[in-house]
């Protein structure tokens, strides 16, 4: 049987788990995440094989000004994850920080640090983008 990694958001309401990971996880520096997250960055990762084990129903939407969907634990709050627009739940980038397990994860980059909070140092050795990994420009 192949590997499962399990999370769960702060009060553990909703758990869930997955069978793998996407191959980039950035620290992303911009507003939104950064309140969302309630922290310097938000760091979500991709996931395959994605199973709701409790709680489902307990997810709360967001929809930004930018129609980016942000989903979070009605009972406790937690940032459980964003997805694009028209997206389904199942194709949503999860919170690195709600896993339970170690997971098979690097980061490798720092996105919208154009973004960042002024009293926030980047991390050295990371390739650094001022918008998304798209963007011509690096900070």
């Amino acid at each position: 049987m192949a590997k499962r990694y399990h999370g769960s958001c702060l009060c553990g309401s909703i758990t869930f788990e997955v069978g793998g990971f996407g191959d980039q996880a950035a620290n992303c520096h911009c507003t939104m995440c950064r309140k969302f997250h309630g922290a310097a960055y938000g760091t979500l990762v991709s996931v395959s094989g994605l199973r709701w084990l409790s709680g489902k129903e307990l997810l709360k939407d967001y929809v930004g000004v930018n129609g980016t969907v942000r989903s979070f634990c009605t009972d406790c709050g937690s940032s459980v994850g964003f997805r694009l627009k028209d997206s389904s739940i199942e194709n949503i980038e999860l919170a690195i920080s709600l896993f339970n397990d170690e997971i098979p994860v690097k980061i490798d980059a720092q996105i919208y640090t154009h973004y960042k909070a002024n009293w926030v140092e980047l991390q050295k050795g990371l390739p650094t983008h001022g918008d998304g990994r798209e963007s011509d420009k690096l900070a």
